[in-house]
């Protein structure tokens, strides 16, 4: 697969967020959300355990910070970088956001959002990438699990 240069560069971005994560004791998956322009307009990690909450996912957390950064809470025209596959909670907030694009790195074969919808949850003209820097963000996420064990 050919990844484009601008993908690998804000898929960096979203590593740097599953970094700051994993620095935390938290499952090591950033996101980051990016405008027409280019710009960087949201971020987030996971924070689940510093937040007992289970819905605070890294791309949550960054889909909250773009709404905020726009001043509305719809997100069209903009694309959303996610180091794992979002899970189908993640999938729908992604959906109701109408987000343009979604790229992610890593499968998630267990709680990806593909392992359990029949049909795309985003919105009906937004397109998916999968597979940039998949393996990087794989590694974060295995060895932070290795650690674990």
């Amino acid at each position: 697969m050919i990844q484009e240069e601008k993908d690998i560069k804000y898929m960096m971005a979203a590593l740097d967020e599953a970094r700051k994560a994993g620095g935390m004791d938290e499952v090591p998956i950033g996101a980051v959300v990016v405008s027409q322009r280019g710009m960087i307009i949201g971020r987030g990690h996971n924070l689940t355990e510093g937040l007992n909450d289970i819905t605070a996912h890294a791309e949550m957390q960054a889909i909250t910070a773009a709404a905020n950064a726009l001043g509305g809470k719809y997100l069209k025209d903009c694309t959303l970088y996610v180091t794992v596959e979002p899970c189908t909670m993640c999938a729908g907030a992604i959906g109701w956001s109408q987000l343009s694009r979604i790229v992610y790195g890593a499968s998630d074969d267990k709680r990806g959002y593909t392992t359990v919808v029949s049909r795309s949850p985003f919105h009906p003209r937004a397109t998916v990438t999968a597979g940039v820097l998949a393996d990087e963000c794989a590694a974060l996420v295995r060895d932070f699990f290795a650690r674990k064990r």
